[in-house]
């Protein structure tokens, strides 16, 4: 396969924000070296210095302590390390031969990120009919004959997830299959909406979205717009005919690692309120930072094995159109931040049902309709364990367990089988 493509100018700023990503590459490095000690060569052609010749501290984490690293990333380590033993390397052989692998992966990295950030792919799906508007948001109206499906994506990302490329649109595969197919943009927040809290999302611009489409329909949210959902369902049940919920997290505590997870979110807010004040809202690089912390080493991995595949391939241009959607971010108004951050994960509100829209707590128990709910097994935004307790309160739910991730669920190369399909036959039973 040829590398991508490093000639020609530059369409794009991420991945974002990308001194992070940088960083934790060298960070990474940094930490694999350290970890070899004293066998590290200081001198060689092509190759840095070790820790203990630099005017650092020594005393510098090894690769599984201090500093979070994914088991992909351990994994990794692990390899190169029994491969190099495994062929009769002396202690000073193995460490050069480490530095040089690294060094080879750094190059890997560098050349994955010039070629995203060259590639000719634009995103060139025409809008369709705008049906209601308010603020910055839009009714996005995909056409199709039959009852309605309205999807509610997150307030963090772009609702074009859902209608990505046109081999990828759930948006523009559904109405095909006998649905009218609706999607809310909820747009980029504007003066009014940076004082927006959730109750204000839902009590007033989701449920007025509601009233303006052809309802009752089938309330679909994904991720974070699954909560929404929730909620505007309980409110406006005669709007509201089923709830689907796909990669939906409930039980912010749920799983072995997942409160400490959460409470370390919840300690940020403090510190980000000086991020927050000068526009009212939660930055977009802050928010993927935040995200990257899932996985710290992870879009270096990817962007490596992007730097294998052909630039003219399917697989690279959808790997293109993913990561643009990824850095397209919106700011989150500062007061919804707060309610996420610690009210959500922080105090767990809805897993304890102390999350309350407009006065009314909000709980899928109470939900009495037709529910199905999408758990992706290898989620690592929203772990399984969350969106499964949301599923264990809907009374008489359709569980789905989806093969991929939290976004190839909804938009890989895998997606039509993993969810598209099983959506749709729950929908056609209803």
């Amino acid at each position: 396969m040829a590398p991508p493509r490093m000639t020609g100018p530059l369409r794009r700023r991420g991945p974002r924000p990308l001194p992070l990503h940088l960083g934790l590459a060298g960070m990474r490095a940094l930490a694999a070296t350290s970890s070899l000690g004293a066998t590290l060569p200081t001198t060689g052609p092509g190759l840095p210095p070790s820790p203990a010749a630099l005017p650092w501290p020594t005393a510098w984490p090894n690769w599984n302590a201090g500093w979070p690293i994914s088991k992909a990333g351990q994994a990794e380590r692990g390899r190169i390390l029994a491969d190099l033993a495994a062929g009769g390397h002396r202690p000073e052989a193995l460490a050069r031969a480490v530095v040089a692998r690294l060094a080879r992966a750094d190059r890997a990295l560098i050349a994955g990120m010039a070629g995203y950030r060259r590639h000719p792919f634009a995103r060139e799906a025409p809008d369709p009919p705008v049906i209601w508007t308010e603020g910055g948001s839009r009714l996005l109206d995909f056409g199709g004959d039959g009852p309605a499906v309205l999807f509610v994506p997150s307030l963090v990302n772009r609702a074009y997830v859902l209608d990505l490329v046109p081999e990828r649109s759930l948006m523009r595969w559904l109405p095909g299959q006998g649905f009218r197919t609706l999607l809310l943009d909820w747009g980029w927040p504007g003066e009014a909406e940076r004082h927006f809290t959730l109750t204000d999302y839902v009590a007033g611009r989701l449920e007025r979205a509601l009233a303006a489409a052809p309802g009752p329909v089938a309330l679909a949210g994904y991720c974070m717009g699954g909560l929404l959902a929730i909620a505007a369902a309980l409110r406006r049940p005669d709007r509201v005919r089923s709830l689907a919920l796909l990669a939906t997290p409930w039980d912010f505590h749920a799983g072995p690692d997942a409160p400490r997870r959460a409470r370390t979110a919840a300690a940020l807010v403090p510190g980000l309120e000086t991020l927050m004040e000068p526009t009212g809202a939660l930055p977009v690089d802050t928010i993927q930072s935040l995200f990257a912390m899932l996985d710290p080493f992870g879009v270096a991995q990817k962007f490596r094995a992007f730097a294998r595949l052909n630039p003219d391939s399917e697989r690279a241009r959808l790997f293109v159109a993913l990561e643009d959607w990824l850095n397209d971010g919106v700011p989150l108004p500062a007061p919804v931040a707060r309610q996420c951050l610690a009210g959500w994960y922080g105090r767990n509100e809805p897993g304890r049902l102390a999350w309350r829209v407009a006065g009314q707590v909000v709980d899928p128990a109470a939900w009495a309709g037709p529910a199905f709910v999408a758990i992706p097994e290898r989620d690592r935004i929203v772990p399984p364990a969350s969106a499964a307790a949301a599923a264990a309160r809907l009374r008489g739910a359709t569980t789905h367990i989806a093969a991929g991730g939290h976004i190839g669920m909804v938009a890989g190369a895998g997606a039509e089988k993993a969810l598209w399909q099983p959506l749709l036959a729950w929908l056609r039973g209803l």
